[in-house]
């Protein structure tokens, strides 16, 4: 039997859940703590491909996914007049039946539908870890300290438990030189299941629309050479930079500006990888973002998430020792993690052109002959990479 039986998860999103789900399967217990209210809803697109299209298959929530993807057909880049410059089906950037498009917020609904067995624990956070020989002393804003076998932090790029146990962010993160913004907006444009972007150098506007959503959601990514604390400031000091980098940009952009004022669902952060030689300390690990964010533009962060919560409980339960049981995890997940962390370049190359020449030269590409082939090329590295592990140890 595995000496961990009482699994403390910080994080109730996507990760947590997962992991939640998969320690139930091998009679471990799992308590989650999540900072928000309430189980967050809405929120933009995300993918599941490779082997965690296999991870949900397993956890009997497949079918319900397939039964909520976002059904957006056609991907149109346009000026700033509107025009469309090229275009393309989104099958060919997500091709067959390995790649899904859902809302983040229907998935974590899912996940914690499958995961109803774990305990919740809404409105709270963790204050401090102490690392003792059976365990971790953890303290909590609001509950009375508790110990636990394992503490996994699976609560994003901005850990909490990655702070307590590991120290400041900064030696961790990789700057992609870029600043994104998702929110809803009105549906103006009248879209119905596609997606328009608007390219000025460096800078990008994207407006999707989806059935599984009110309205519309518009991205705003700005390239930036260097790194500062905007992504730490409050919202409004955010949305002013937001205002100062695309007003006057041309097509969709003001108007987009002036509904971000009352966008319920507001979100900016800079676009950062999580880099670090190791994801435990003791009994304490870290999960999907927290350990090993591969940021949007990669489009992994859920597939790393599902896969590294099956691949975690799966050794925790062949282990008798949490000592282990991490070790075998992080040899499992590294080389796949640092595969899928490898398509953030290009797919932030294709999204956000630094030159006009480069936005010119992309739309033409897709309008020319070669399209199938540079798609297929950059999805043959997509799909090996959210392929590249393997769910059953040997």
């Amino acid at each position: 039997m595995t000496a961990v039986q009482n699994v403390l998860i910080s994080g109730a999103s996507i990760a947590g859940p997962a992991l939640a789900y998969w320690l139930g399967q091998h009679g471990i217990r799992a308590t989650l703590v999540e900072k928000a209210p309430a189980p967050r809803t809405g929120g933009y697109s995300i993918d599941l491909r490779g082997a965690a299209i296999d991870v949900a298959e397993r956890m009997g929530v497949l079918d319900e996914i397939r039964a909520a993807i976002t059904d957006i057909t056609r991907i149109a880049m346009v000026d700033a007049r509107g025009r469309t410059k090229a275009e393309l089906d989104s099958s060919l950037l997500a091709p067959g039946d390995r790649s899904l498009e859902i809302l983040r917020g229907d998935l974590v609904s899912l996940l914690l539908g499958a995961a109803g067995g774990a305990e919740y624990r809404y409105g709270d956070t963790i204050t401090a870890l102490e690392r003792r020989d059976d365990g971790v002393r953890v303290s909590f804003d609001r509950a009375e300290p508790a110990t636990f076998d394992l503490v996994v932090g699976a609560d994003g790029l901005h850990s909490n438990v990655r702070g307590l146990a590991f120290g400041p962010e900064q030696p961790y993160r990789r700057f992609l030189e870029s600043y994104v913004s998702i929110f809803t907006v009105p549906n103006h444009r009248g879209l119905d299941r596609e997606v328009r972007l608007f390219n000025t150098p460096g800078k990008v506007l994207v407006l999707y629309q989806t059935p599984r959503a009110a309205d519309a959601k518009a991205l705003l990514l700005h390239r930036s050479p260097e790194e500062t604390d905007i992504d730490r400031r409050p919202a409004e000091e955010q949305r002013r930079h937001l205002r100062a980098m695309f007003g006057g940009m041309g097509w969709e952009t003001d108007r987009i500006l002036s509904d971000m004022d009352q966008a319920p669902d507001f979100y900016f952060d800079s676009v950062t990888q999580i880099a670090m030689d190791r994801w435990s300390s003791g009994r304490i690990a870290l999960l999907g973002d927290a350990g090993y964010c591969p940021s949007p533009m990669s489009g992994q962060g859920t597939t790393l998430a599902m896969v590294g919560a099956y691949v975690l409980a799966d050794e925790l339960a062949r282990h008798t020792e949490p000592g282990p049981a991490l070790a075998a995890y992080e040899g499992r997940m590294r080389p796949y993690v640092a595969a899928n962390q490898a398509i953030a370049d290009p797919g932030l190359a294709f999204i956000a052109p630094q030159s006009g020449l480069g936005i010119a030269a992309r739309n033409l590409t897709l309008k020319a002959g070669p399209l199938l082939s540079v798609l297929s090329r950059f999805g043959t590295k997509l799909s090996k990479a959210s392929e590249s592990v393997e769910l059953d140890a040997r």
